[in-house]
């Protein structure tokens, strides 16, 4: 019933789409998913980095007068300097 999408049926969702939102919001809507992408994409990335660096060294907590750095800054696009936001890393609470 759903996977016999045709031109005409394509054409209809498009326009109803362009109806329910403006033609002016649309390119907003598609910087902003754009953006969300490759800040997901970058998250992923950076958590297969710390997994894969977890893995081959077990770290050492830090020592109780010891200060780790608590955050880092991640960009959403190399040279986007205007989405940069610091971001807190998450502290192992697990008791063993």
């Amino acid at each position: 019933m759903f996977g016999r999408l045709g031109a005409p049926e394509i054409i209809l969702i498009l326009v109803v789409i362009i109806l329910l939102f403006g033609a002016k919001k649309l390119p907003d809507m598609a910087r902003s998913l754009g953006k969300s992408a490759r800040i997901l994409k970058s998250e992923a990335k950076a958590m297969k980095d710390d997994g894969s660096n977890s893995t081959t060294a077990p770290a050492d907590p830090p020592a109780p007068g010891e200060q780790a750095p608590s955050q880092r800054t991640i960009q959403a696009a190399p040279g986007d300097v205007t989405s940069s936001r610091p971001v807190a890393e998450p502290t192992d609470t697990t008791k063993r």
